[in-house]
């Protein structure tokens, strides 16, 4: 009978549930099982029935031919069993039975029947002497089983000896044979360089043109192409060895493109139960098959750009064999291409999180290139992450990768931490200050103060408004602070175990560059700790300068934002900062100057208050000087610092006069800003700059020698008294090995040309010389053979 039951297609599968198909599949294991039993009973049930039978009826131990015996044991099992239920396993078993029932094989001296089972005490010598023995010479025959004859009395088997050949003609037709196949068979064309390069050309231009078709035609109706989308990705596994390589990149980055392409802007997620089990109508039930199928197949190509991946890293040669170990690495850099455009273009859909697993721990490649790809791409999403539920995933899979590392990572893996967009967390104030709701009127206000009708109106007001709430996504800011403050209380205890556990690691300096970005964000709680331990820090010496700079510039946005309640004097920080500053010149220190113009700005202009005038004046000195062996946009910005100071702090135009104010002498050579004595000195080092050979330098130099006027002619422009320090410093940078502005090329003085060269002559020389000048020397020709011979003579 023929099975009419359909296998299931792929889609009714996907809608079949796990706990449905398992109970499916035990259910028909069970009756397999079933099935076997009942059928190993019957066969056990006829086989006892034929030994019975055996057993009842011995044979006629007279000498008899071969062939009566066999036919009357065919007709004893034709009576022992109808042929309608013998199975052919039986039917062959009886047939061996029956050739081995002679008078020659039986045991005489045994009174139990011929087919009994064997006894377990025969040993295997006994077994093997009564085995009847044949003569070697006798060559055995080899007998061909015919179809069966059926008459009244039984079947009866029918045999025929396999004919012998004689082996000399066997030998000249397979010669023959031979002959006439090697005649018969093309011979293997052998290409040439140039076709074999025309031949893979070309295959691969047929490839390209079906990865084209296959892509448009899933890009202009991607509902209706699922299918098509299921066959580009099997071009994934392209076996041709010549164009394997090529292909498999193609289809990988095709396939990018059209996800990026069709997936929608919304994360589409499994249907329930009692979803599936609702009927729906065609075009949602449509909708759903293309979203079931859609995610299935952004599935499947994930794993394939992991199983290249590992691949990879593993050095594994797979078992066809079709690429080579070094190609390995170029489809392994493409697949890591297209997991971080997908990382950073569809952040909202299905298994974004897989996609932060795989790419996250990349950054930390040998590989350069590859772990530039990756930073880049991470950087890019926090940049563009608004809200905060991808920052917060990286972020959570950074912080595990460096634990589990023992923080033995690369530095940019921390780094990456500074691109976050994050300015406000929750401090410890209660949520309706951070973000206020709007209050509706409870329902005993309303019976209250309004009537029935105005009560419906009033209903249907707070429901509009509640939609239009929710159209703005005004709710959205809580929810933001929250995943800022959770993906901020991560990085800070990823700084806090590096500060803890590894200061030696080459990872402390992006910890003190990161604890500057956001020390503003700390819970106060932890102020004075994170104090104490920065200034162990750089009491140590252990830190280089730059190190010591983000402590410092730490230091300082810590009592900058909430540290303000602190009572505490930050003196040490000061101090080291002014013992810093001369390790700073025009070499490869030059761009750390613009962390030495934040710290300024912090230390100086948000806490005026709390700097005495002695300790400004000592700054102002120390940067003047510094002013003049650093780079032009060095320049700039110290200057544009000490414009702030002096129009900050009043009577720091006491170091333009040439008169000393009170006792001591100025020690330069002094590491303490205090005692320094810097009121009995002069900014001498302006005058120097107002010959730089920069012009903003020579600007700013005029303008301090001027007293930083704000109105006046000694006034400075617009757009250099308005921008920062940090700012200038950045924008007359020289990294394109050009000055901005271009510095003015000073022409040379050219030389006084004199028409008269004897002006400065004495004229009775100039006569001696203009007598020589006229005289006409006659030349005697020379002989430079005399001397030899003269000699040869005497």
């Amino acid at each position: 009978r023929k099975n009419t039951k359909r296998v299931p297609s792929f889609r009714k599968l996907l809608r079949t549930s796990k706990i449905k198909l398992d109970n499916k599949l035990k259910n028909k294991q069970y009756k397999q099982q079933s099935a076997a039993k009942k059928y190993r009973k019957e066969q056990k049930k006829l086989r006892e029935a034929v030994r019975d039978a055996i057993s009842r009826k011995p044979f006629p131990l007279e000498e008899c031919k071969k062939k009566q015996v066999a036919q009357k044991w065919e007709e004893e099992e034709e009576d022992a069993l109808p042929l309608d239920m013998m199975d052919e396993d039986d039917l062959k078993l009886m047939e061996d039975l029956a050739q081995k029932a002679s008078f020659l094989t039986r045991d005489l001296s045994s009174n139990e029947p011929v087919h009994v089972k064997k006894r377990k005490h025969e040993s295997v010598i006994d077994k093997y002497e009564k085995v009847p023995r044949r003569m070697q010479t006798e060559p055995e025959k080899e007998l061909i089983h015919l179809l069966p004859i059926k008459d009244k009395g039984g079947i009866i088997p029918q045999t025929m000896e396999k004919p012998v050949l004689n082996v000399a003609q066997d030998e000249d037709d397979t010669e023959e044979m031979e002959e006439a196949e090697d005649f018969n068979e093309e011979p293997l064309l052998v290409l040439t360089p140039a076709e074999m390069a025309a031949q893979r050309r070309q295959k691969l231009q047929e490839r390209k043109t079906h990865i084209a078709a296959l892509a448009s035609a899933i890009l202009s109706e991607p509902d209706n192409n699922i299918k098509k989308l299921k066959e580009l990705r099997a071009m994934l596994m392209e076996q041709d060895p010549n164009v394997a390589v090529i292909v498999r990149k193609l289809v990988m980055v095709s396939l990018m493109e059209i996800f990026k392409d069709i997936v929608p802007s919304y994360k589409i997620r499994p249907l329930t139960e009692a979803e599936k089990a609702n009927k729906v109508k065609k075009e949602t039930q449509k909708l759903r098959e293309y979203e079931e199928g859609l995610v299935s197949q952004y599935k499947f190509y994930l794993e394939n750009l992991e199983q290249t991946i590992k691949d990879w890293k593993q050095r594994k040669l797979k078992k066809s064999n079709v690429i080579s170990l070094k190609a390995y690495k170029g489809l392994a850099e493409i697949a890591v291409k297209c997991l971080c455009e997908l990382l950073v273009a569809l952040p909202h859909f299905n298994f974004h999180n897989n996609i932060i697993v795989l790419v996250v721990p990349l950054m930390n490649d040998a590989s350069k290139m590859i772990s530039q790809l990756c930073f880049e791409a991470v950087k890019k999403l926090f940049k563009q992450d608004k809200l905060g539920y991808a920052s917060l995933g990286v972020v959570k899979v950074i912080s595990g990768l460096v634990r589990g590392r023992n923080y033995d990572v690369r530095p940019e893996v921390l780094k990456v931490f500074l691109h976050l967009r994050i300015k406000e967390v929750e401090l410890q104030k209660d949520s309706e200050d951070i973000a206020p709701k709007k209050k509706f009127m409870t329902y005993k206000e309303k019976r209250k103060n309004l009537s029935r009708m105005q009560r419906k109106w009033k209903k249907a007001e707070e429901k509009l408004e509640r939609e239009l709430l929710e159209a703005e996504a005004s709710e959205s800011k809580e929810k933001k602070l929250k995943l800022h403050t959770e993906t901020l209380n991560i990085v800070f205890v990823t700084y806090f175990r590096i500060l803890k556990k590894a200061q030696k690691s080459p990872l402390l300096p992006a910890v003190l560059e990161g604890l500057a970005k956001f020390a503003h964000l700390i819970n106060v709680e932890f102020f004075d700790d994170l104090l104490i331990v920065l200034h162990s820090l750089i009491a140590s010496g252990v830190l280089r300068y730059r190190e010591s700079l983000h402590c410092i510039l730490s230091a300082f946005h810590i009592l900058s934002g909430q540290g303000d309640v602190l009572n505490i004097d930050p003196m040490k920080f000061y101090t080291h900062l002014y013992k810093t500053l001369f390790s700073l010149h025009a070499g490869g220190t030059n761009d750390d100057i613009g962390i030495v113009l934040q710290c300024l700005d912090v230390m100086f202009a948000k806490r005026r208050k709390q700097v005495s005038q002695q300790r400004a004046l000592a700054f102002l000195k120390r940067l003047s000087t510094l002013a003049l062996h650093v780079l032009p946009n060095s320049s700039v910005g110290i200057l544009a610092t000490n414009r702030v100071l002096m129009q900050t702090f009043p009577k720091m135009d006491l170091l333009l006069d040439n008169e000393s104010q009170g006792s001591g002498v100025y020690l330069p050579e002094l590491d303490e800003p205090e005692h320094c004595n810097a009121q009995n000195t002069a900014l001498w080092e302006l005058h120097l700059l107002q010959r730089h050979y920069h012009p903003t330098v020579q600007k700013f130099a005029t303008h301090l020698i001027a007293g930083a006027p704000t109105e006046g002619s000694g006034a400075l422009s617009l757009d250099l008294s308005q921008r920062p320090a940090t700012e200038l410093f950045e924008a007359y940078g020289i990294t394109g090995m050009t000055f901005n502005p271009p510095v003015a090329s000073v022409t040379p003085r050219r030389k006084d040309t004199f028409s008269h060269m004897d002006s400065f002559i004495d004229e009775e020389l100039n006569k001696r010389l203009q007598q020589h000048i006229s005289e006409t020397v006659g030349h005697k020709p020379l002989d430079f053979a005399k001397h030899l011979k003269e000699s040869s003579l005497s």
